[in-house]
């Protein structure tokens, strides 16, 4: 995938915009649904973990795909997610409350450890995290500034914003957001909790909306600072980082390691990781003696990225920027 340097026109973004209020009208689709499951599974009878469970639409497909001997472990973080997945009866299904960063120790905690022969990670918010006013995720309905993926653990997004320094926070507006105008927004805030605490959703979004100069045409004003503040209160890019570190050590050999990303912070990462698994050790200076099979290749790349067709895409708008990269660990 190639990046653009400015991030006005950076295809991706999983928040939607205000254009995309009609997406709340769909129930929560998994996106990439089939192109997933046939990347990932390469044994019926083989053992595969769902990093992020959801609503359970992946998980479901690849049950379907398993045979009898088959197995299937999943993980979440989101009470909501967990109560759906109480429901999912299957004795091949397992359902494990936790972060995908710690899949590593819980692949070990159910003797899974070097033996998964896929791994399946859908990155970013869900629409039924973000069509539930009550989490607190989009501008578009108001609601308590929450933003957490669990909200029994962590730090509110209001209470996030109620404490921190300007400069700070301007910083996450424009590492995680691209924010270009992060800084004015930021003056914006701190000057307006001085006067009454931002507690919802339609508070916020209405303080970015009048401190942004310059909007972007389709795209609601406080569509980068949401998305800053999210990835920031769930720690996602970390997240992330570890949870591919950890995904590849949990794999057999041959297994597959399947991402799906919504924004290019995600998909900018899950690339450079593969691309580095890919060629070894090259770190070494450029004339040092070591011989091509020394070089600690850990993954080799599956294809190209993949992006959701037109008919996925009029189906579920919010698919629209999911990109999918799949590698596979070597021997």
């Amino acid at each position: 995938m190639q990046h653009r340097d400015n991030p006005e026109k950076d295809p991706l973004s999983d928040t939607p915009s205000a254009v995309d209020d009609r997406a709340a009208d769909y129930r929560h689709a998994s996106v990439l649904l089939d192109g997933a499951v046939d990347a990932l599974i390469t044994d019926p009878d083989g053992c595969y973990l769902d990093g992020t469970f959801g609503r359970g639409g992946h998980s479901r497909a690849i049950l379907e795909r398993l045979s009898p001997q088959g197995r299937l472990l999943a993980i979440d973080r989101d009470p909501a997610a967990l109560a759906e997945g109480a429901a999912l009866d299957d004795p091949r299904f397992s359902l494990q409350y936790g972060r995908f960063a710690e899949l590593d120790s819980i692949a070990r905690d159910h003797a899974l450890h070097g033996r998964l022969g896929g791994v399946l990670l859908d990155v970013g918010v869900s629409s039924p995290q973000l069509d539930d006013p009550s989490r607190g995720f989009s501008f578009l309905r108001d609601g308590p500034l929450d933003m957490r993926m669990d909200p029994t653990q962590g730090e509110s997004a209001a209470d996030w914003l109620a404490r921190v320094a300007e400069r700070e926070m301007s910083d996450v507006f424009k590492r995680y957001g691209e924010e270009r105008f992060a800084r004015r927004i930021a003056k914006a805030i701190i000057a307006r909790r001085a006067e009454q605490p931002i507690t919802h959703t339609g508070d916020l979004a209405e303080l970015v909306k009048a401190a942004h100069p310059a909007w972007e045409k389709g795209k609601h004003p406080a569509t980068r600072v949401f998305q800053a503040i999210r990835i920031h209160i769930n720690g996602e890019l970390e997240q992330l980082e570890a949870a591919l570190a950890a995904a590849l050590e949990a794999l057999a050999p041959g297994g597959r390691l399947v991402v799906i990303s919504f924004h290019s912070l995600e998909d900018r990462l899950v690339k450079r990781f593969i691309r580095d698994q890919a060629r070894g050790d090259t770190h070494l200076p450029r004339d040092f003696p070591i011989r091509d099979t020394q070089l600690n290749r850990r993954l080799a790349m599956v294809g190209k990225a993949s992006r959701p067709g037109e008919r996925e895409v009029e189906e579920n708008p919010r698919a629209r920027s999911a990109v999918m990269r799949v590698a596979r660990k070597l021997d």
